[in-house]
């Protein structure tokens, strides 16, 4: 998504989900700064998470992550949408299909 990002993690007991987010960003700041030469505020503060609570909460929320670019008309399905795991699974899928033919 052009202006935010969904995450779907498991935390382990021993880590706070403020301390996995703080982790998160902190890396993902470190590594533009490092690699794109970028020095300003990639993040906003804070974040909102929701708790998953059971197989159907999280099967939920994966299709609400999944179709996001397509409410948002970023792609017509999630496996258009570049930068979605929906896309990535699918190539995986297909160059799996593809390996599987040519043996």
């Amino acid at each position: 998504m052009p202006d935010h990002v969904h995450i779907l993690i498991t935390v382990p007991g021993d880590l706070s989900i403020e301390k996995a987010m703080q982790l998160i960003k902190g890396g993902f700041s470190f590594r533009v700064g490092r690699e794109l030469s970028f020095h300003g505020e990639v993040w906003q503060r804070g974040f909102s998470d929701v708790r998953v609570s059971d197989e159907e909460s999280f099967q939920q929320h994966r299709r609400y992550i999944n179709h996001n670019p397509v409410r948002a008309g970023l792609a017509n399905t999630p496996e258009e949408f570049p930068y979605g795991s929906a896309s990535l699974k699918e190539s995986k899928r297909i160059h799996s299909k593809a390996r599987d033919e040519a043996q």
